[in-house]
């Protein structure tokens, strides 16, 4: 499945609960998306998160859902080195069981 960054710029501090996290996995569930990974810029502002999607569509669709923003969606073809690849797509599994 392709994998995507997706920018998201927020009004205020992001301060998610766990019942939001569980809320939003639901809904990109239903969309067939995956969150693998999020950084949070220091302000507590921005993310850039790893997804596995369908399609940007589906991402876009799942965010509006979930009320998140979407600045930007960017399809990534996968780490720059190719052992990298091997140990994101093992990583991504593992958090999937």
């Amino acid at each position: 499945m392709p994998l995507y960054v997706i920018e998201r710029t927020f009004a205020e501090q992001l301060d998610l609960t766990s019942d939001d996290v569980r809320l939003i996995d639901e809904i990109n569930a239903e969309e067939g998306v995956r969150w693998l990974f999020s950084f949070l810029s220091a302000d507590r502002r921005r993310t850039y998160c790893l997804y596995e999607a369908p399609s940007p569509d589906a991402i876009v669709a799942a965010a509006q859902r979930s009320d998140v923003p979407v600045d930007a969606v960017v399809e990534v073809g996968g780490a720059a080195a190719p052992e990298l690849n091997e140990r994101l797509r093992d990583w991504a599994g593992a958090q999937a069981s």
